[in-house]
């Protein structure tokens, strides 16, 4: 179960998984969810990037605006580092990987700046890392969203139809029908993809205030110092991403010094799922690494 953790910086929302005891790894990871999300979707996220996530201690806040972690004094990425530091202070853990999603991107880069002693690595996919307006048809249904979110029934027949009929849920996501077939009916991403469909219009209400901020965060992002980032940072990112541009992985691949990008051919936003196999790999090499 989640707690609320009193922190110097407030109260945050957070999953603490402890690891079994069997082939326990030393290595905490920090799991940031990404907009619409929560510490649910951190929690996801780990288990769907890494190779082993039982093993390792996994700590998934939710970010500012997000469940029971307020936004007041937590809007821009800096404070959201912050945050993140406190968190790990309250919980007695020195040093993490820092994993991290789209819009949780900024928060998770100034935090390997502005705490690079408490970073092992950082790990970004599909993850926002530069200015970027968001899509034109999230700025018109977020607005509509923030109104009905209040009345958590209306999403019902939402929730049910990405339970009981995940290929029509996941089309705006997965846009090519066979990739989605494939992703849908893969016993490892299958499961995954069909969690985050349901989880994301479950508690929307619980959504929509940190959602809102992240758009304004990203689209008034300023630029950061990458060639200061000398800690291992891998990015994976879909090539053909049309929520955040491939060319921002780019972008840091080719500005900080221990960057690799590995691309993820053909994916999209949700390429976390799609290319899960892909992406799992590379966090164990990453992992191979600093692990210990």
């Amino acid at each position: 179960m989640p707690a609320v953790i009193t922190t110097s910086a407030g109260p945050i929302e957070a999953y603490v998984i402890e690891p079994s005891a069997e082939d326990r790894s030393p290595m905490t990871v920090l799991a940031v969810h990404g907009g619409v999300g929560g510490h649910d979707q951190g929690l996801l996220l780990a288990q769907a990037a890494l190779p082993d996530w039982r093993r390792h201690r996994i700590v998934a806040p939710s970010r500012p605006g997000y469940f029971g972690t307020p936004l007041a004094g937590g809007e821009s990425p800096e404070a959201q580092a912050d945050r993140h530091a406190a968190l790990l202070d309250a919980l007695g853990i020195d040093r993490v990987l820092v994993l991290a999603i789209s819009a949780g991107g900024p928060g998770a880069l100034h935090f390997a700046q502005r705490h690079a002693h408490r970073c092992a690595a950082l790990a970004l996919i599909s993850a926002c890392t530069d200015r970027l307006e968001p899509p034109a048809r999230m700025r018109e249904r977020l607005p509509r969203l923030a109104r009905v979110a209040r009345f958590p029934w209306l999403f019902a027949p939402l929730r049910w139809r990405a339970k009981f009929m995940p290929d029509a849920a996941a089309q705006r996501a997965i846009r090519d029908a066979q990739v989605r077939r494939v992703t849908l009916a893969d016993p490892m991403a299958g499961p995954l993809l069909r969690e985050f469909l349901v989880g994301s219009l479950t508690q929307l209400h619980h959504r929509v205030s940190g959602t809102v901020n992240d758009m304004e965060q990203c689209a008034g992002l300023l630029p950061i110092a990458l060639d200061r980032l000398t800690l291992p940072v891998l990015l994976l990112h879909g090539t053909d991403d049309d929520v955040v541009p491939y060319a921002q992985g780019v972008h840091v691949a080719e500005h900080a010094p221990s960057a690799d990008l590995v691309p993820l051919n053909g994916g999209g936003h949700v390429a976390l799922f799609t290319h899960v196999r892909v992406v799992r790999v590379a966090l164990w090499g990453l992992l191979e690494r600093v692990d210990g």
